[in-house]
């Protein structure tokens, strides 16, 4: 173990120096937020390196729809190497320096304006989520498939710690915010949420192809996922959930004749996912951001103050990196296990029978 990450701190260490030395040559050049926010947002591409200026890429499919020449699929490379002021069948990628649509594909009408058309593209975040579900697939499935077919055999080391990481999450964060009855309802969603994000955020954190897709700091991902828990909760709510809501135990002059407290329920059960979407897209952007931003003051100290000071710079930016990134791999479980203990306690309100009076 201890010589694996000594061989993942040293490999890190040398894509990181390695990505400086590319880019050492116009230091004064760099444009820090494309920097920054070139590499955490999604793409149509996933860049791998650069030889000799020319960018080394894997070209992902765009599949667009316009209401003015109707569906468009080609390779991202047309629209990604273009030149400035160029398009390709009328579209081209906008700089992340525009206010409207920063790094999204856009149309050019007849008329000259500007608009986002009917975007199915498969990018860089879509590629992560189908890596990230394949591994699950490939990982889960066969442990599965083993106690399927010997049911009483001796589990293998394999299946050991998929039952171990199985119960770890449905012992300790499922079961005691669920009524007993109601876990083998809601245990596949919330295990497969928790995975999910959990799997999403440590592949998010490895820098080089087929990895480095930063799903879960995708809002619209978040969304998805906080979604499914408001359907979970809301949709499939016994009825003393709903009669808490509509008609709470409270005095009558706060649900009539205006009714105050519903009001106030009924908002709750809004603001409740929204809270998991932010509290996970925040934590897991912010992460990238923090490390982005100690790689670029390499080159902004490097441009400003020389490369003497740059080199100085680069050692202590490069010690933060890595001590970020093993922090980064803490908070991959923390947002995972949060997100589940929510969702876990959200869904176990709306499953809770009221209580019988006793005499």
């Amino acid at each position: 173990m201890k010589h694996s990450l000594r061989h993942i701190i040293l490999f890190f260490l040398l894509t990181q120096i390695s990505i400086g030395t590319l880019h050492a040559e116009e230091p004064t050049s760099m444009d820090v937020k494309s920097f920054i926010f070139g590499h955490t947002s999604d793409s149509y591409c996933f860049h791998i390196t650069e030889i000799k200026g020319k960018p080394v890429c894997i070209w992902l499919p765009v599949i667009v729809h316009s209401k003015e020449t109707g569906w468009h699929c080609f390779s991202s490379k047309h629209i990604c190497e273009l030149a400035e002021g160029k398009t390709y069948q009328g579209f081209y990628i906008a700089p992340m320096t525009d206010p409207k649509h920063p790094g999204k594909l856009v149309e050019v009408g007849s008329t000259g304006e500007i608009k986002r058309p009917f975007d199915l593209s498969f990018t860089k975040n879509a590629f992560g989520i189908f890596l990230v579900c394949g591994f699950m697939l490939a990982f889960f499935l066969p442990a599965a498939r083993r106690y399927k077919n010997n049911p009483e055999g001796t589990p293998t080391k394999y299946q050991g710690m998929v039952e171990w990481l199985t119960y770890m999450v449905l012992d300790g964060i499922i079961s005691p915010s669920i009524p007993k009855n109601k876990v083998p309802k809601f245990a596949p969603y919330l295990l497969t949420v928790f995975f999910f994000i959990f799997f999403s955020n440590l592949f998010g954190l490895i820098p080089f192809f087929p990895f480095g897709a930063n799903v879960t700091g995708n809002l619209s991902i978040t969304l998805v996922l906080a979604l499914c828990t408001y359907v979970a909760v809301n949709v499939l709510g016994n009825r003393h959930y709903w009669k808490d809501i509509l008609w709470p135990d409270v005095p009558l002059f706060l649900k009539f004749p205006i009714p105050l407290m519903p009001i106030i329920e009924l908002v709750s059960t809004l603001t409740k996912p929204f809270a998991l979407m932010i509290r996970l897209f925040a934590n897991i952007l912010a992460g990238h951001i923090i490390i982005m931003v100690l790689m670029a003051l390499i080159f902004i100290i490097g441009g400003m103050y020389g490369a003497g000071l740059g080199s100085a710079t680069s050692v202590i930016s490069i010690f933060m990196m890595v001590f970020m990134t093993a922090l980064e791999c803490l908070v991959a479980y923390i947002q995972a296990y949060v997100f589940t203990m929510l969702s876990s306690i959200f869904i176990g309100m709306a499953q809770e029978e009221p209580e019988e009076i006793k005499d």
